[in-house]
């Protein structure tokens, strides 16, 4: 899964981003490193319990509700670095958008934030934040990953472990409640965050002698950051369990669900089981969250890239059945199968914003009121395969690519809330496109590599090839 690590229960290798961090920015953090709570003074404030209060947030009494809509994961390189000119093309192309923006607490950007006990480093995690409120985003915090000597390893800056299996080791348990406080800490950090996910697709936790997920350790662990965070703020947003919704082929049956299944697949018991045990234990919930692809863990597309992703329809229906009236969130989702070094750069651009747009669809029909695209971007080049924008670190980088414009259209036109409307497609065009609507706008997925002539909702119109034409109804 896109850059995700290690996932036991598929048993196999996911490649993370590079995460890891310079041997010389290593040794650089070890002076910006800050003591809580009175190591220094600086233009950061304190709470009245001597918490560090980052920058100049907007007003933090200001209440957003639990579903934000579609927008997008930073992972290691992003526009918070680089080129002056580059960065501030990026986030004037955000600015006034309000697309939601997701940051986790350490790898993917960030150093880690608490390399000795009490002893916090938030430099990278504030230059994020930072540009989310210049880039006037809503930001988003994932509580992952976890520093060394909460999980067996040493403390100290230049001791931080970077490689993937180490990363994504989950905190030891009699860590946890030291993993929650910090997630406190975190929280009155950043006062204008309003919501919080609770770890990352449940790395670390796969029981491997019970050969299922150890959901009752992530459910610990969930249930006390939960309640360090509503000791904060009773008025942080939180959400779990943030589960792959992994799949097998239609044809297997071991662990395949009789329940939830489609020509997509079958989704993997040991995943709904994992859930439906969180879902019953957990200590409370504001929004629940998934992850997972329209493919199955073999990389089949199934039967084709475009009807794969009824499997995300077909998810959203089964957690809306288990959680009623929880506002659902995809925190990631994939619908291309990346290569060996999970790379996602074998389709046209055309091609890939299609199945994306077609994706998106599925997400909303499914019920989800929120989703974010993992950009991809690179730190260096011209170009970028899925990225959002180009690389920032040259001075004409920071130019919007084509998925941007599909996930800022699809957040500007579908926000939480949406009353979604049936219109009516033509019967010889009802295979060739994908088709959502509300009262205002209906978004029409050409899913052939050729041009057609569709007639949706009354209107009869040319599409190129895997063009997404946007209709605004009168």
């Amino acid at each position: 899964m896109g850059r995700h690590g290690w996932n036991s229960g598929a048993g196999r290798w996911r490649l993370t981003a590079l995460l890891g961090v310079g041997v010389a920015t290593l040794a650089l953090a070890l002076t910006v490193i800050s003591t809580l709570p009175n190591d220094r003074a600086d233009d950061r404030g304190t709470t009245s319990a001597g918490d560090k209060v980052h920058g100049s947030p907007s007003d933090p009494s200001a209440q957003l509700g639990p579903a934000v809509g579609w927008g997008f994961t930073h992972t290691q390189y992003s526009a918070d670095e680089g080129d002056d000119g580059a960065t501030r093309r990026v986030e004037d192309m955000l600015s006034g958008q309000g697309v939601p923006q997701i940051q986790h607490i350490m790898g993917w950007g960030a150093g880690n934030p608490e390399p000795v006990k009490g002893r916090y480093d938030f430099d990278e995690m504030d230059r994020r934040i930072d540009f989310i409120r210049k880039s006037g985003g809503t930001p988003v915090v994932t509580l992952c990953c976890s520093p060394d000597w909460m999980k067996g390893g040493k403390a100290g800056v230049d001791n931080t472990d970077w490689s993937r299996q180490s990363l994504e080791t989950a905190p030891d348990r009699a860590h946890f409640k030291d993993f929650a406080a910090l997630a406190a800490t975190v929280a009155k950090r950043y006062p204008d965050v309003r919501h919080f996910i609770v770890w990352n697709e449940f790395k670390g936790f796969w029981n491997n002698g019970k050969q299922r997920w150890d959901y009752e350790g992530y459910t610990e662990l969930y249930n006390l950051v939960y309640k360090a965070l509503k000791k904060v703020d009773k008025d942080i947003m939180v959400g779990g369990p943030y589960l792959v919704m992994d799949s097998v082929d239609p044809r297997q049956t071991e662990n395949a669900s009789a329940d939830v299944k489609g020509p997509w697949g079958s989704m993997d018991q040991r995943v709904l089981d994992a859930f439906d045990y969180w879902n019953k234990n957990k200590a409370g919930a504001d929004f629940v969250v998934v992850d997972g692809s329209s493919y199955t863990v073999d990389d089949e597309l199934l039967p084709d890239e475009f009807k794969a992703t009824d499997k995300l329809t077909a998810v959203g229906k089964w957690v809306e059945r288990q959680t009623r009236d929880l506002p659902l969130w995809w925190a990631e989702y994939y619908v291309e199968p990346g290569d060996q070094n999970d790379d996602r750069k074998g389709w046209s651009e055309p091609h890939r914003v299609a199945v994306q747009a077609s994706g998106l669809v599925a997400m909303a029909k499914g019920g989800a009121s929120s989703g974010f695209y993992w950009n991809p971007e690179e730190k260096t080049g011209t170009t970028c395969a899925g990225c959002l924008w180009t690389p920032t670190q040259s001075g004409d980088g920071g130019t919007k690519l084509p998925m941007y414009d599909l996930i800022s259209r699809f957040h500007k036109a579908f926000p939480p809330g949406t009353e979604y409307e049936t219109v009516p497609v033509a019967a010889d065009d009802v295979p060739n496109v994908r088709v959502l609507a509300d009262d205002r706008t209906v978004v029409v997925v050409n899913t052939l590599n050729r041009k057609i002539s569709a007639k949706v909702d009354g209107k009869r119109f040319e599409m190129g090839a895997y063009e997404v034409k946007w209709l605004e109804r009168m």
